[in-house]
Formats: structure tokens, sequence, C-alpha cells
């Protein structure tokens, strides 16, 4: 099972309902299990790398979505925010790109190399 990594003080969990929350939760265990989910639960987000992706999360007044990167043996919470636009704010690709390569350079200063040529 992969690890689940939330990068402290940078991402919180948003206000979610009951549902919303279990929904999120079965999706991250998917994701944990190595389970790869596409669409309608997750699409690819290129703009920020290559193995980044978002969670669509449904709930009766709004859309959330949970930007994640599936980074060996654990999936990275990058980014949680209500999605209220049809494309995703250009600060939200700012900021998952800037908490990817902090976590990678954290966790694999060594080996880095071919994600930060995909990260923009």
């Amino acid at each position: 099972m992969r690890a689940l990594v939330w990068i402290e003080g940078e991402v919180r969990t948003p206000p979610f309902t009951p549902d919303a929350r279990r929904e999120a939760g079965v999706l991250l265990r998917r994701l944990q299990n190595g389970e790869s989910l596409g669409l309608p639960h997750s699409r690819p987000m290129p703009s920020i790398g290559s193995r980044c992706h978002e969670l669509r999360i449904t709930d009766p007044d709004r859309n959330w979505r949970i930007v994640y990167a599936c980074v060996d043996d654990c999936v990275v919470i990058l980014e949680v925010f209500a999605k209220t636009t049809r494309q995703t704010p250009d600060s939200v690709i700012r900021n998952c790109r800037r908490r990817l390569k902090q976590f990678l350079e954290i966790k694999r200063p060594e080996d880095q190399s071919e994600w930060t040529d995909q990260i923009q």
C-alpha cells in the first residue's frame, strides 16, 4: 500500500460534506492500493507534471478537486480546492509545481532529474 502524503502546513482539508469526505476517502484509498483511476473520477494534469492528476469530488453546492502525484511508493496531495471556473487557476498550477518540486527535493534529491525536467 502506498503512503498518503500531505505537505505539512501547505494543504488544508476543505469543508467537505460527509458524503464528499467519504467519496474522497474511497478514491484516495484506491490510489493507495495502486489502482489507476480514470474519468470521471480522475484526470491527468500534464500542466503540472507527467504523473499528476486531479480527483473530482462533487458536493451538492460545489465541485472539489484534489491534485495529486503518484511518486514511487506514495500519493502526494499537492492541492485541494473548490473548482469555480472551467479552467484550473494558474495560481493552483504554480503552487502544485512548487510543492511537487519541494517534495522531490526532500524525498529523493539524487533521483529527481526525471521529474524536475517535467515540472515547468
